[in-house]
């Protein structure tokens, strides 16, 4: 089994613009389609060899994420 975990993904196709838009890594909000070619993909003969694994899609968000003693960031 796998899965997806999505990042902030609009339904509406909206084109954002400004720091909504700039603060993704990717420089655009998700959307459906980003979720659903991953899911075409995993049920694949391509993927036939990808199990046990979580799928996260979130263009970059999470990567971005800042931490404890990150750049000398305190709680």
């Amino acid at each position: 089994m796998n899965s997806i975990s999505p990042g902030w993904i609009d339904t509406a196709y909206t084109e954002y613009e400004g720091p909504d838009a700039t603060q993704q890594p990717v420089h655009r909000v998700g959307n459906p389609m980003d979720i659903a070619n991953m899911v075409l993909y995993l049920c694949s003969e391509k993927a036939g060899f990808i199990t046990g694994e979580n799928v996260c899609i979130d263009g970059g968000m999470t990567r971005q994420m800042i931490y404890h003693d990150d750049y000398g960031w305190k709680l």
